[in-house]
């Protein structure tokens, strides 16, 4: 399909009272107000194309880089892109999801997302750290680098009271990726959890709340859990 005629279709599918919300959550101008069950049926129609995926991200239309990311050919794209990417993902659904679980499934994802979360840009920082929570979730345990997990742990734990305040939202849920998804550190991220204590977070008047990591990961657990890996972070 061009990109013309998926921009007006997503246009014919903006809703009013969606785009209040996703404002209220973050999402910046311009953009439609598109559900994401909408994006969905036309991902199922083109599924991945790397080309157009490219062309809709830099629209800059939030609706369309959300769509850029379902269907993107992760394994096709290049460092370069993926730096592109997250310096124009100031939308909070693209840099918390979008970038985040093409970067996950990318060639590129660690080495990327361990640069992001050093990053003063506080849009950076958040997708590096939500690609590190997807890294986990996806990839198996003798796939990732378990002393280098340990250290972000540490990382954590003596950083996030400090940190900017989305990125200790997204340093939270690194806790329950790694305590619910990497067996070895499920002790391991219950006990940096405890150390840090509550994680405040503003969520600007929404009715979000900041997850308890060791409760969270403790549901897991109780539905034997612990370990399983997902297909795919993309939702």
């Amino acid at each position: 399909m061009a990109l013309q005629e998926i921009m007006t279709e997503l246009e014919s599918y903006g809703e009013e009272n969606i785009k209040k919300i996703l404002l209220k959550h973050g999402v910046k101008e311009p953009f439609f107000g598109v559900k994401v069950e909408k994006l969905k049926i036309i991902q199922k129609r083109i599924k991945k194309d790397y080309q157009l995926a490219n062309e809709l991200y830099f629209t800059n239309n939030a609706d369309a880089m959300y769509l850029a990311g379902l269907i993107a050919d992760d394994k096709k794209m290049t460092k370069e892109d993926l730096q592109k990417w997250v310096k124009l993902a100031v939308s909070n659904n693209i840099n918390g999801y979008t970038v985040p679980w093409v970067a996950a499934e990318s060639n590129y994802g660690f080495e990327l997302a361990t640069e992001w979360i050093d990053s003063d840009e506080e849009h950076i920082a958040v997708a590096g750290w939500a690609t590190l929570s997807g890294l986990v979730a996806i990839k198996p345990d003798e796939q990732l680098d378990i002393p280098a997990l340990k250290n972000l742990l540490n990382k954590i734990e003596k950083d996030i009271h400090t940190s900017k305040n989305r990125v200790r939202y997204f340093m939270n849920g690194f806790i329950i990726s790694v305590g619910s998804y990497v067996k070895e550190l499920t002790q391991e991220a219950g006990v940096i959890a405890t150390k840090i204590g509550v994680v405040t977070v503003d969520m600007n008047g929404t009715a979000c709340k900041v997850p308890d990591a060791n409760t969270y990961i403790k549901k897991v657990a109780d539905k034997n859990g612990i370990g399983k890996k997902k297909k795919t972070v993309k939702c």
